[in-house]
């Protein structure tokens, strides 16, 4: 296992981590308590945030209130200026990538390889995929059936709520921020309590790329804040990532206020192995990892579920063992680290419970299984490999957010298909063979959000989100911006 140390001085910024960025300012918070961040790689605190109250959050949402409802901040600037604004936040935030991504591999664990591949880079390329997108939006002018002309347009939808997880917190931050203010809404964006440290580099970057006062506040707090933003009387649309439990209450509370809410929660995909693929790790590991592992098995769209042929099942179980045994777990902040700790101590627990629960139900594991030999420090936990369980199994059935894969057999393709669908989520997921035709054919009846053909990427250009209990709603893509617009006919 590497060793590296978590650094003592983290790269947060120049203003004080004691104010909030409200209005356009850095202001004092209206309470008095804090949220701390413990290290993940070490269990020591390794900085504090004001932990936000309900007062703040009035404050924050009248901000954005005031610099939406005045068409002259932002709602009503021509598509280019607002994109001019979004490609100079882009600009600063490319100006702290680096920073970006030892913060956020410091606070939750995620390999700075990754940070530095996603965390760094996604939210500036999204900055600018939306600016150029909402450039491109011409009239939209029809002619009517009963005559004269339909003009519809586009009109940005107000004040939005942005509740972000901790797992990837700048870019699903960015999966909603950018499109908003390229539709011409403000916001009020909550971290979560485990990841504040890059939210406040965040504000620097708008704070620098000149956006007006009040179009990005940001608000730090748990689940009550969270809770209190979702019902905001000021607050046109809610979008929230993180657990079904949390996202159904939300759902709830903005079905009662007739709110529109995007909600992208949680996931147990399949990772599909047809009887004609590709097995070798040289050739397959990378894509691989990225489609069952990425980030320490923290990421909602991960094919945990690994569905084998019967005739092949022994060797997909032993090419997952050799592939999950060969990780190199370490520091998060050690470039040689691909698996990195859980984010806290108590989800650490979760994932070793659900451990518990397969071996319980019969489960032989054949590798990991544990925490590392020799480490007395952080939250780790050895990537896992399960057989001998079928689709019935707790770790089967429930989403376990961490390095944990559960090897299933499967007689046909069709069987595989069924065995994918039974599930109350529908996330990801990916099918692996050497036949393409197949593979889409196979696809296709998979009922999920999106699912990708041996490899699997959310790319900013195609819509992105669940079926199921995996949400409602889209983002990215198109899609992505549409959702925070409304439609007004014109009839002339």
């Amino acid at each position: 296992m590497s060793t590296a140390t978590t650094q003592n001085t983290l790269p947060t910024g120049d203003k004080p981590l004691d104010s909030l960025f409200i209005g356009g300012e850095w202001v004092v918070p209206q309470g008095t308590g804090q949220i701390t961040v413990i290290s993940p790689n070490t269990g020591d605190p390794i900085g504090a945030v004001p932990d936000g109250t309900a007062g703040d959050i009035d404050a924050a949402v009248r901000a954005a209130r005031a610099a939406f409802d005045d068409p002259r901040i932002w709602s009503g600037l021509p598509a280019a200026q607002r994109a001019a604004h979004l490609r100079r936040f882009a600009d600063e935030i490319d100006a702290r990538k680096d920073d970006f991504a030892t913060l956020v591999s410091a606070q939750n664990g995620m390999p700075i390889g990754v940070a530095a591949q996603l965390e760094a880079v996604y939210p500036a390329t999204l900055l600018r995929y939306y600016a150029d997108l909402v450039e491109a939006q011409g009239p939209d002018v029809r002619d009517g059936m009963f005559g004269g002309k339909v003009d519809v347009r586009r009109e940005p939808i107000g004040v939005v709520g942005a509740i972000v997880p901790w797992n990837f917190p700048q870019t699903l931050a960015a999966f909603k921020f950018a499109p908003a203010l390229a539709a011409g809404c403000t916001l009020v964006i909550k971290p979560s309590p485990e990841t504040v440290l890059d939210s406040h580099l965040l504000a620097e970057a708008a704070e620098a790329a000149g956006l007006p006062a009040g179009v990005i506040n940001i608000v730090p707090g748990g689940r009550e804040v969270g809770a209190y933003l979702v019902s905001h009387p000021d607050i046109d649309k809610v979008a929230f990532t993180g657990s079904t439990a949390a996202g159904t209450s939300i759902a709830e509370t903005c079905g009662r206020l007739l709110r529109p809410v995007t909600l992208e929660l949680g996931g147990k995909s399949a990772t599909i192995v047809l009887d004609d693929a590709e097995l070798d790790l040289a050739t397959i590991g990378n894509e691989l990892f990225v489609a069952t592992l990425a980030n320490n098995g923290q990421t909602c769209f991960l094919g945990t579920r690994v569905l084998a042929p019967r005739s092949r099942y022994d060797e997909v179980v032993d090419v997952l063992t050799a592939f999950a045994s060969s990780m190199q777990i370490g520091d998060s902040l050690d470039a040689t680290t691909q698996i990195g700790p859980m984010a806290s101590e108590r989800h650490r627990e979760r994932v070793e419970g659900y451990i518990s629960k397969g071996r319980a139900e019969g489960g032989r594991i054949t590798t990991g299984g544990g925490r590392p030999s020799g480490v007395d420090a952080g939250w780790f936990v050895q990537p896992t490999v399960f057989a001998g369980l079928d689709n019935s199994a707790t770790i089967a059935r429930e989403e376990i957010f961490g390095p944990v894969l559960t090897v299933i057999g499967y007689e046909d393709d069709a069987d595989a298909v069924a065995i994918a669908n039974d599930s109350e989520f529908g996330l990801g997921g990916t099918v692996w063979s050497s036949n393409e035709d197949r593979a889409r054919a196979v696809a296709a009846a998979v009922r999920t959000g999106t699912i990708g053909i041996n490899r699997y990427i959310p790319d900013p250009v195609a819509p992105f989100g669940g079926v199921k209990h995996s949400g409602m709603g889209r983002e990215l893509g198109p899609e992505g911006l549409a959702a925070y617009q409304n439609l007004k006919s014109v009839y002339c």
